[in-house]
């Protein structure tokens, strides 16, 4: 009779095991999502909305729309609307949602030695090429690298970037941290530097540029490609950041009473 109770003790206990796991999804995004401390304030909400709980896999965009690729994550929220496109049109993702977005921005020392400062990112490249200044880029698969690759080709200065540019492989946080350190020039979104705690003596040279926007959108992997993928709790997740409610709590995200992203699923 024990051995019965115990083996039903434990068939229930398996149950309940494989039910929660059920109930998560993994979600590749970018650094800038968690490093910003969006995902802090919006997962707990979203549970709480759902029952659902989320695993962030915080990559570089490039990195996190290979995860799904290969079937590696159930849902992709990231930054670069040309390879979002891409990776839909290659059928590995079901169809890309617009959700939020905020700007790009350059830091830099304050005393701004290579005299950058500006509403004109690409003028303000030139300018750090040519006085060979210190820059930190990601030069990574990350949708900010891809940007300011963009910048630089406007620049016509692919490859020309001075002495000073140095590409660090590594995600926004620890490249924020190599240009403080280096009083350097960086490429940055807003919503990792109002959460970056490591200034130094940098601060914000160059925004408002409408070539600065940085548009987020979320996509389903498709289960068409890879038939594991969560797909009901996937879409609960995409339908409820783009509902009012998710879309309240983006727009309610603040620090030091400044908004971090701006949503836009309903435009």
């Amino acid at each position: 009779m024990k051995l019965a109770q115990a083996a039903a003790i434990t068939v229930a206990c398996l149950g309940a095991t494989l039910a929660a796991q059920a109930q998560s999804i993994v979600v590749a995004s970018t650094t800038s999502t968690e490093q910003s401390g969006l995902f802090s304030v919006l997962l707990p909400e979203f549970k709480k909305a759902s029952g659902i709980d989320v695993k962030v896999v915080a990559l570089g965009t490039g990195q996190a729309i290979d995860m799904g690729r290969r079937g590696d994550a159930d849902v992709l929220f990231v930054h670069d609307k040309v390879a979002e496109e891409k990776v839909v049109a290659e059928g590995f993702a079901v169809k890309r949602i617009e959700v939020m977005y905020n700007d790009f921005v350059v830091v830099g020392p304050s005393a701004d030695p290579a005299n950058a400062k500006g509403n004109d990112v690409v003028e303000a490249l030139k300018k750090i090429a040519a006085a060979n200044a210190p820059f930190i880029s990601r030069g990574d698969k990350s949708g900010t690298f891809a940007a300011e690759m963009r910048f630089w080709k406007m620049a016509d200065m692919t490859d020309k970037q001075g002495s000073g540019y140095k590409a660090c492989g590594c995600g926004m946080g620890p490249a924020l941290n190599m240009a403080s350190g280096t009083n350097a020039y960086a490429l940055t979104d807003r919503g990792t530097w109002l959460n970056f705690k490591n200034r130094g003596d940098l601060k914000i040279l160059v925004e408002g540029d409408k070539r600065l926007f940085n548009q987020y959108g979320v996509m389903l992997v498709n289960p068409a490609k890879h038939p594991h993928v969560k797909v009901a709790d996937g879409q609960k997740f995409i339908d409820w950041v783009v509902s009012p409610e998710g879309q309240g709590v983006i727009a309610g995200y603040k620090i030091d009473g400044e908004q971090l992203f701006f949503p836009n699923a309903a435009k």
